[in-house]
């Protein structure tokens, strides 16, 4: 093989490196991105049980008032 083409192979090699390593980066990124999506969706239905919570304790309450 001649000094030129071990050149373009190393260039090619690095250049595939390179590449897995922006693509490793891309999917931790997008598996944080979705880790947060995740908890903010947990979030927000933790919110909403205890709205509804609330809003039944309320008509609990109403109920009671109006039954005595």
């Amino acid at each position: 093989m001649t000094s030129t083409m071990d050149n373009s192979q190393k260039m090619s090699y690095h250049a595939g490196e390179a590449k897995g390593q922006a693509q490793e980066k891309v999917s931790n990124m997008m598996d944080k991105a979705s880790d947060v999506a995740q908890s903010a969706k947990e979030s927000v239905q933790e919110a909403g049980q205890q709205v509804k919570a609330k809003a039944q304790e309320a008509a609990d309450a109403v109920k009671d008032a109006v039954n005595k």
